[in-house]
């Protein structure tokens, strides 16, 4: 990736892209669930998105396989798709804007304590 790339977020476009037409190809249900998990994996996500690609991947690579195998998509993500992303995100180690804020206030407020 050249700087180029980096600053204007083409790469990124380009590999979404690639995801979208990967999830096209799953059952119904599947592009349903890609959905739902896109939607709440995005607030895990730093001020590019940068950070969720390869999340992304994996998680599209699971349907993917699962589909295959003609498993249901409850058999996979189960019924909690929310907490399954949160639970993808924390493992991952991918913060939200809160989780940064939240790190940034507690690092101002012990500066000005003097510790």
């Amino acid at each position: 990736m050249n700087f180029w790339e980096k600053i204007t977020g083409s790469d990124m476009t380009k590999e979404f892209k690639a995801f979208e037409s990967r999830a096209k190809m799953l059952p119904a249900d599947y592009q349903a669930a890609w959905e739902n998990i896109k939607t709440h994996l995005w607030p895990h996500s730093d001020f590019t998105g940068r950070n969720l690609m390869p999340i992304l991947d994996g998680v599209l690579g699971l349907l993917e396989e699962t589909a295959a195998d003609g498993q249901s998509v409850q058999e996979v993500l189960g019924d909690d798709i929310k907490g399954f992303c949160a639970a993808l995100a924390g493992e991952e180690g991918a913060k939200s804007y809160r989780d940064k804020w939240r790190a940034q206030l507690n690092h101002n407020i012990a500066k000005k304590l003097g510790k």
